[in-house]
């Protein structure tokens, strides 16, 4: 339809759920994620041959999952699609995932039709109170009119300064009410989004404290990432010598191979990461939060270090630790100008030396023997060498992922995907099939643990019927794996409930109509990683590894980073 038209009589007219369509297209969304039902019949009629991608997967966790994974992966705002109730609350996970990791979605729930709203009718919850806590702002349409400007802010809102998911929901009779379609959609801005500028005295300030630095490091996150600041990171770290640890979120946004790269820091980070956090005099940390598993015992994170914290999301700003020197700004611009200028170059080839040191002292290693069993450093590291980290990983949650985090050597910005914030497992598999989506010339591997693999496996008929050619590389070690590391290491081995069975994953995959594959040795493991990466369509490898390999190094709970285990554990 064409929107020219400026007098109110020869204004094309249409239904609320038209409207939605026609203004996703207007916004530039080629692909929706959902699942249809009662409340929502309207929009999903208005889809029907609209020229939208729907990808109608198997469950409303992972529609979101997906649309998550496709923000994830393109660093365009994910849209998913559910109906009122029970509809609504299964994106409930999905959306707190999204809004503890910052990832953009606009998030469109049907409702019951209005005079029915707040008496307990058929499908009826209160999604905006549900969710309150866990997006960056919920609008509930009130007439048909509204749903245009409605659904522009909500993208605007998704997609500006710290991202995260918007939800807009929309009683039944708004959608299927017909009137205008506004010649020109005013957009009332609910949220004030504006970003400051880098303010040119506090740069100053942090440009003194590195020259005065002999001990500095530069701690990254994902906010590195969802600011597309990576190249600037790069050139600023190379410009100045500082070393570069990353948390788990802000993995890919520096190059593994480089030599300033120390690592993850944090719970299951390196050796030469957590030591260079603990030494340093200058922590420059941007895009971060300052997570717990980064942290450690807060009271000793970093106890020599001035600190300055450079972040869109004034919130974060001493919400956790306190900072010496804040900067509330986009993270590319800061980097920019920090780099633009002639940067300051500390004096601290000493410092770079003891961190190679801690480096070549306990490195991340693992001893795979020929005539043992698999070990699953091996599997990621393979997987590493194979696609020359020229894949998009993404995982699910447990021991596969700290390995994934560890032998997977992501060399770009949002090739690693995974849960950070919420933990959520089910997340990987899902998120692999928005990636790919988003991404089709990539190749697309899910690294899963058999337990979270199981809690969305029904979207083997997604992958199946669009023929989404994802690898999903199962980790079966028929354990919860983190659950049972724990259990050893803190509840005297008492291993409760965490032993976990599972089908044959193969036969599952060929029931769905996907390619099975099965691997228990070394050389299974290169024969039939080769022959799923060869393959056009989805491929499902259930590799057989030991059961009792456990994640090291390891920062026990209530320790300092400086008290990580290497490997074994005794308390």
């Amino acid at each position: 339809m064409e929107m020219q038209v400026q007098s109110d009589e020869q204004r094309v007219t249409m239904r609320g759920a038209d409207m939605v369509i026609h203004t996703l297209k207007q916004l530039g969304v080629d692909t929706v994620f959902g699942y249809p039902g009662g409340a929502i019949l309207p929009i999903y009629d208005a889809l029907y041959q609209s020229g939208v991608r729907h990808v109608l997967t198997r469950h409303e966790q992972a529609a979101i999952h997906a649309a998550e994974g496709y923000a994830r992966a393109t660093g365009r705002t994910g849209t998913v699609l559910a109906t009122s109730g029970p509809g609504a609350t299964n994106l409930v996970t999905g959306i707190a995932d999204a809004y503890m990791d910052s990832v953009p979605l606009v998030v469109i729930t049907g409702q019951v039709a209005s005079p029915l709203i707040g008496t307990d009718a058929f499908q009826e919850v209160d999604v905006i109170g549900i969710t309150a806590p866990v997006t960056k702002y919920s609008f509930q349409a009130r007439t048909a009119e509204e749903l245009p400007r409605l659904l522009m802010e909500a993208y605007h809102i998704a997609s500006t300064g710290r991202p995260g998911p918007v939800l807009i929901d929309i009683p039944k009779d708004i959608a299927s009410t017909v009137c205008p379609y506004p010649a020109a959609v005013p957009v009332e801005r609910h949220i004030e989004l504006t970003v400051p500028e880098p303010d040119a005295e506090q740069l100053e300030q942090i440009r003194h404290l590195i020259a005065q630095s002999r001990r500095p490091l530069l701690y990254i996150g994902g906010g590195v990432v969802s600011g597309e600041a990576s190249e600037e990171l790069r050139q600023f770290a190379q410009a100045t010598g500082i070393p570069v640890c990353s948390t788990l979120m802000g993995l890919g946004a520096f190059p593994p191979d480089h030599p300033l790269f120390l690592g993850m820091l944090g719970m299951h980070g390196t050796y030469a990461a957590n030591m260079a956090v603990t030494h340093c005099d200058l922590l420059l940390a941007f895009g971060v939060r300052f997570d717990d598993r980064v942290t450690g015992k807060l009271e000793r994170f970093s106890p020599q270090s001035t600190k300055v914290h450079i972040d869109i999301d004034p919130s974060e700003i001493g919400k956790i630790v306190s900072v010496d020197v804040s900067l509330v700004c986009d993270v590319k611009k800061a980097l920019q100008e920090l780099v633009v200028q002639p940067p300051v170059t500390p004096d601290c080839g000493e410092w770079r030396q003891q961190v190679r040191e801690w480096a070549q002292e306990y490195p991340l290693s693992f001893t795979q023997e020929q005539d043992r069993g698999l070990k699953p450093q091996f599997v990621i590291d393979l997987l590493t060498r194979m696609t020359d980290s020229n894949a998009i990983v993404t995982t699910e949650v447990g021991q596969h992922q700290m390995w994934s985090a560890h032998f997977y050597r992501a060399k770009e910005p949002r090739t690693f995907i995974t849960s950070g914030g919420l933990g959520t497992m089910g997340f990987g598999f899902p998120a692999a099939m928005g990636a790919q989506i988003g991404k089709p010339e990539s190749t697309v591997v899910c690294v899963a643990g058999d337990a979270s693999f199981q809690m969305n496996l029904q979207e083997l008929q997604t992958i199946a019927e669009g023929n989404i050619p994802i690898k999903v590389f199962i980790i079966n070690n028929r354990f919860l794996g983190m659950v049972r590391q724990w259990q050893e290491m803190f509840y005297e081995n008492r291993l409760s409930e965490s032993q976990i069975s599972g089908p044959d994953f193969v036969k599952v995959a060929e029931a769905f109509g996907v390619k099975g594959l099965r691997a228990a040795t070394l050389a299974d493991a290169g024969r039939v990683m080769q022959e799923a990466l060869a393959h056009p369509g989805p491929v499902v490898v259930d590799f057989m590894v030991e059961e009792s390999e456990n994640v090291f190094p390891m920062v026990p709970p209530g320790k300092a980073n400086s008290e990580l285990v290497l490997k074994g554990w005794e308390e």
